[in-house]
């Protein structure tokens, strides 16, 4: 499977102090259906613990997913700073879901070889 994030999340990350490790483990709690909101149309909001708190008042990353093919990372936003999506994110977000669920393989690494898209830890 496919761990991936966007250019953009992937500043936001870092400012964050978000690092790959605790990205990797985010996904295995979304699979594992631990800190996390199916949103539908593939898309799932995960709790992610910041450095000094809980994943109560954390951040809150957004992931596009497909069963054994796909994670991408494509927002996040701190709790404190967004309570949570308003409904016209919610609609962008799974208009951009459907977008990159439908992407093929050869779609997908044209992206990543674009840096529209970077892998997780590897890839692994």
């Amino acid at each position: 499977m496919q761990k991936l994030k966007t250019k953009w999340f992937t500043k936001w990350a870092k400012k964050q102090r978000l690092s790959d490790h605790k990205l990797l483990k985010a996904i295995e709690d979304m699979q594992n259906n631990l800190s996390c909101a199916d949103l539908g149309g593939g898309l799932h909001k995960v709790r992610v613990s910041s450095e000094q708190q809980g994943k109560s008042s954390g951040s809150r990353i957004i992931i596009v997913y497909k069963r054994k093919d796909r994670a991408i990372i494509v927002y996040g936003f701190m709790k404190n700073e967004q309570e949570n999506l308003t409904t016209q994110e919610l609609k962008s977000f799974k208009i951009l879901a459907k977008d990159i669920l439908s992407l093929s393989q050869s779609d997908l690494a044209h992206a990543i070889e674009q840096n529209v898209f970077m892998e997780i830890g590897g890839n692994q």
